[in-house]
């Protein structure tokens, strides 16, 4: 990341960084601990920030809002190139890579709204016990856990 558009601006400090984006300077130290923004070191080894990194700053908790894990935006980011800023069709590339995900996890949040009333509406709190949602226990016969709930893409339960 070498910000050769912003060649003329002076690098961002960890507290200019902060100050432009919201996000305190030991979250930024830990978005470099894991290799999601980088810094170079002055002879002081005081960090110098490319201005590219408050643009991958906000893309970093825009994505933790909508719920993916910093691994995840690890890999998206590891796309965009290091030797020049990111262009506007750099990031709608990036932000397709999750598009899918997304759908997934907004008919999950659906199904939970749709659901959550039957679920608490006894006030039980019990789906083997609760003759409304489960009369017989019938879902009990799937296997622990939240079955109404399940991931029905086939690959596990959904967790918030």
């Amino acid at each position: 990341m070498t910000g050769m558009a912003n060649a003329t601006l002076p690098d961002l400090t960890v507290g200019e960084l902060s100050r432009r984006s919201g996000v305190p300077a030991s979250a930024l130290r830990f978005y470099e601990d894991e290799g999601l923004i980088r810094s170079r070191r002055t002879a002081g080894n005081q960090r110098r920030y490319c201005r590219d990194a408050l643009r991958r700053v906000t893309f970093i908790r825009m994505s933790q809002r909508v719920g993916m894990p910093l691994s995840t935006i690890r890999e998206v980011l590891a796309l965009l190139p290091d030797d020049r800023t990111p262009t506007r069709a750099d990031w709608a590339r990036i932000s397709q890579c999750w598009r899918e995900d997304l759908n997934a996890r907004i008919r999950q949040m659906e199904q939970l709204r749709d659901e959550l009333t039957d679920c608490i509406g006894c006030g039980c709190m019990s789906l083997a016990k609760c003759r409304l949602a489960n009369p017989g226990d019938r879902l009990g016969a799937d296997g622990p856990g939240p079955q109404r709930l399940a991931d029905h893409r086939g690959d596990g339960y959904y967790e918030a």
